[in-house]
């Protein structure tokens, strides 16, 4: 098939229905998705955004659910970190808008036109998620902790995973947050590739991989440091620079610094 009709696939959004798509067509289908997103509206991005921020706190409970059930033994976090994929299946599947997917996807159409203008719409989507994805983490946090919503035994299970995450340093998260950068980014330039089925099963390998290996996640990581911030444990200050912002950083160093940029040099001379 020539290049010219893999493109017409793409613009007729059939990308994800056949295999062996040149790596061209995927960039131009994310591209394109770029685009679409950089001209949304501040109400759809926000409310979506913040979705996103409830949702991939459910991550946080299936893990804390799995933990309150399991000995403290050398294999559990290979069990209980399959309970960090549910809040990326069901923000991914959902199309929410999660800010570490938006690492590569708005970033692809800048690549091509480094204008201010681009810069600009770039910089007012990442504005706009990230802070939605974090109103949703602390709602979620502050549900948690005040509500009363789980039994005694469940929370105790979330705290501990959330006290956990916090023992990273800042160091530690950024380092740690630029592989989990760069897996997210990956996701997001696979999925075109996948059947449905298939993109589930990516989706639970490649986010299982991030909590099993105890990267930083700058929304999940997010939810766990409010709820420590909610019960008092911790500072607001420590929690956002020693946690949150470290994150944030790595997370674009993997995911746009590193695997965006990559993504565009192989094709470059193709586009």
């Amino acid at each position: 098939m020539s290049k010219g009709a893999d493109l017409d696939r793409a613009e007729e959004g059939q990308v994800d229905e056949y295999e062996n798509v040149p790596s061209s067509v995927i960039f131009e289908a994310i591209r394109r998705e770029g685009e679409h997103e950089l001209e949304r509206g501040f109400s759809a991005l926000w409310w979506s955004g913040v979705a996103a921020g409830l949702a991939i706190s459910l991550s946080v409970l299936c893990m804390g659910f799995l933990a309150s059930i399991l000995p403290d033994a050398a294999w559990t976090p290979g069990i209980t970190n399959l309970g960090y994929t549910v809040g990326f299946l069901i923000v991914i599947l959902g199309r929410m808008q999660l800010f570490t997917e938006n690492t590569i996807t708005p970033i692809l159409p800048l690549f091509l036109a480094p204008t201010a203008l681009n810069f600009y719409h770039t910089a007012r989507l990442w504005g706009i998620v990230f802070s939605a994805n974090m109103v949703g983490c602390a709602a979620a946090a502050l549900v948690l902790v005040f509500g009363h919503i789980l039994p005694e035994a469940q929370f105790e299970g979330v705290l501990s995973v959330s006290r956990h995450y916090a023992t990273a340093t800042a160091i530690e998260h950024f380092a740690w947050g630029i592989p989990a950068g760069f897996i997210i980014a990956a996701l997001v330039w696979i999925l075109p590739r996948m059947e449905s089925a298939g993109e589930v099963l990516m989706i639970i390998i490649l986010t299982y991989m991030i909590g099993l290996g105890g990267m930083s996640h700058v929304v999940a990581g997010s939810t766990e440091l409010f709820i420590l911030v909610a019960r008092g444990e911790l500072g607001v200050s420590a929690a956002i620079l020693g946690g949150v912002i470290p994150a944030f950083l790595g997370n674009v160093v993997g995911g746009t610094g590193i695997f965006s940029a990559l993504a565009y040099a192989q094709v470059r001379e193709e586009i």
